[in-house]
């Protein structure tokens, strides 16, 4: 408490009234305004609580300091004798209350009352701002998508709409709100048609979505072909709005009549294009937070005492497999919007074909049947998630074209002995075996004539518009060139097969395990972290400490430089972040192997891209890992690079 009071008396006297209450009190009790004005600036209270006048200074005088400060704290007016008129005055100068000398006892309720009424107050802009903030979020979110984004009333006048829909109307967002393309545009019968298809989704409730709808830019007069998705949204009041969503086919539409590529095609390339910018966008930010998601729950999951606990085990272990999910999430968008950097890796196949059925079940028309059966004891295979899902994803699609009238589409994946035409066929008893994938369909076949040029790049069989010739080919260079083999067995009438063998995943040509003990991952060395992210930059600080390794903690790269130069003992490696503000990770290394020539440095990234980050480029042995990442894939990591 800030306690305006010249009497130290009636100063003990308050204090004691408050203690009587039930109040444990820290005052400090200040007589003058500079004194007032040091005490709000250089400490931090619940309350004040002032004298109505003082010789050099009053209640008012106290008010206005700390409304100059901009608190906004229970301020309690106290007075040997007040009238009615100076009462009114303080309060309406805001004051929250007054409470005589005389009746000190009623101070101590005033008190308890307005601090409550404080906290409330702090609770109420704490919910105004964090709701002022996700509407600033909806905005950028909207405002950064190149889609047509509005929101519709019953009569199709705008409730929001973003600055493309803003651009294309040739008129601010503030100016569309209210208006509509009635009133903003010439009744044309574009216009007509989507107030008609408005109309439809108001009065039916469901969703719909039409496809290469002409509108005219309103700014050059050009025309301007859009694919729209309008959404019902039911309000609570019972009244429903239009959700409307467009995406510009303009570019498909002129590529579609040159190249005379099929409308399909065309729409899933611009729909990869904006998954790519989408993923891209966000793959940074989200890789770290999935980093201290898995790190928390593996670093939790290998202490003694949380061992002890079966039901808290299971809880991590469900919280370590939702990060993995979502690890594999981000890596599969990555990967299928050509924005990652491809490599092949050990991985499973059924989970691979698992990810992949949701997107392939709405590729396929509903009256092909969409059958699967996996091998649960399918060896892992190592080869690029990426490409087997594009494979996947186009042996599906011809599957579907081959059968326009319905049919079966299988998916099987089996542990089989090695091919025929393989080294391990003439040793098949000691060979490993090998991974079948197959997926056949019950469609219209293919002659032999077909068949023996199946695989030539722009060999197709499909009308003019509806093929490249390139899938194939493309499904053959992925798998033969992930070491496996493709067959096709297909009789016309009868059906086509697709084979695919690949061979089992091998750490070592030796045989021997390659994955390191935890004996293995363990250090005593000095490590410079540097991680501009709190949270990572914790995690990961914390799973060094567990691993044994000595750590110079960097809050950002100007700390880092000065960690280097003054530090005392050797520096054995410089773990930092790719992307931070002021210098990168690559700009930062060239600075501190300046001050430590031995050091070895190990980038982070959420970012798959590795341009300039080859050994040399700063003048020390250079290593990557690419975020998400466990404290084991880190601990191992950081051994293999200081082992360099």
């Amino acid at each position: 408490m800030l306690l305006v009071e010249d009497s130290g008396s009636d100063a003990d006297l308050i204090l004691r009234a408050l203690g009587q209450a039930g109040f444990n009190v820290n005052a400090r009790r200040v007589q003058t305004e500079a004194e007032c004005r040091e005490a709000l600036i250089s400490e931090v209270w619940d309350l004040v609580v002032s004298d109505f006048s003082l010789p050099h200074f009053s209640a008012l005088g106290a008010l206005l300091c700390l409304q100059e400060q901009g608190l906004d704290l229970p301020f309690i007016v106290l007075s040997g004798t007040i009238d009615e008129e100076s009462a009114v005055s303080i309060l309406k100068a805001g004051a929250h209350d007054f409470v005589t000398k005389q009746n000190l006892a009623r101070l101590g309720p005033a008190i308890r009352r307005e601090l409550q009424d404080a906290r409330e107050r702090a609770q109420r802009r704490d919910a105004q701002r964090d709701l002022q903030i996700q509407r600033d979020m909806l905005r950028l979110v909207i405002d950064s998508n190149p889609s047509l984004i509005s929101l519709k009333d019953a009569a199709g006048g705008f409730i929001l709409a973003n600055k493309a829909v803003a651009a294309l109307y040739g008129h601010t967002v503030e100016d569309l709100i209210g208006e509509s393309d009635a009133s903003l545009r010439a009744a044309t019968d574009d216009v007509t048609q989507a107030v008609a298809r408005h109309r439809a989704v108001l009065q039916t409730g469901q969703a719909r979505c039409d496809e290469d709808e002409p509108m005219t830019d309103l700014r050059t007069g050009a025309q301007r072909w859009f694919e729209t998705r309008r959404v019902p949204i039911d309000l609570a009041d019972g009244t429903r709005q239009v959700l409307e969503i467009g995406t510009e086919v303009t570019a498909r539409r002129a590529a579609q009549e040159a190249l005379r590529l099929t409308e399909e095609q065309f729409r899933q390339a611009q729909k990869m294009e904006a998954v790519g910018h989408l993923a891209g966008g966000i793959a940074h930010d989200f890789n770290n937070l999935l980093t201290a998601i898995l790190g928390y729950s593996e670093l939790l999951l290998e202490e003694e005492e949380v061992a002890d606990k079966p039901g808290l085990v299971a809880d991590l272990q469900e919280i370590r497999q939702a990060g993995e999910r979502a690890r594999g999430l981000i890596a599969q968008l990555l990967a299928f919007s050509r924005r990652q950097v491809l490599e092949p890796q050990v991985l499973d196949l059924n989970a691979l074909v698992s990810e992949i059925e949701h997107m392939l079940r709405r590729v396929i028309a509903a009256d092909i049947r969409f059958d699967i059966d996996m091998d649960p004891s399918l060896r892992p295979v190592h080869a690029d998630p990426g490409q087997l899902h594009q494979v996947l994803i186009n042996l599906a699609i011809n599957a579907r074209d081959a059968m326009p009238h319905g049919g079966t589409l299988r998916i099987s994946t089996a542990n089989v002995p090695a091919p025929v035409g393989t080294d391990d066929d003439e040793n098949a008893q000691e060979a490993d075996p090998w991974v079948m994938l197959t997926v056949s369909d019950t469609g219209s076949g293919m002659t032999p004539e077909v068949k023996a040029r199946v695989f030539e790049p722009f060999y197709t069989t499909k009308g003019p518009g509806k093929g490249t010739g390139l899938g194939l080919s493309m499904v053959y260079g992925v798998i033969t060139g992930s070491g496996g083999r493709i067959a096709i067995d297909s009789e016309r009438g009868r059906g086509t097969t697709v084979t695919i063998h690949l061979p089992v995943a091998v750490a070592r040509a030796d045989g021997t395990v390659t994955a390191a003990g935890p004996q293995d991952l363990r250090g005593t060395e000095t490590i410079l972290l540097v991680e501009d992210e709190v949270a990572l930059r914790q995690v990961i600080r914390k799973a060094l400490h567990h691993y044994g390794y000595q750590v110079l903690e960097a809050v950002d790269v100007n700390h880092a430089l000065e960690l280097a130069e003054r530090a005392a003992g050797p520096i054995d490696l410089l773990l930092s972040d790719i992307v931070m503000p002021i210098l990168s990770g690559p700009d930062l290394a060239q600075r501190v192997v300046h001050h430590r020539r031995g050091i070895k440095v190990l980038y982070m990234s959420g970012l798959s891209n590795r341009a300039g980050l080859g050994n040399g480029s700063v003048g020390a042995p250079v290593d990557f890992l690419e975020k998400p990442f466990t404290p084991r894939a880190l601990a191992l990591r950081i051994r293999e690079c200081l082992a360099r």
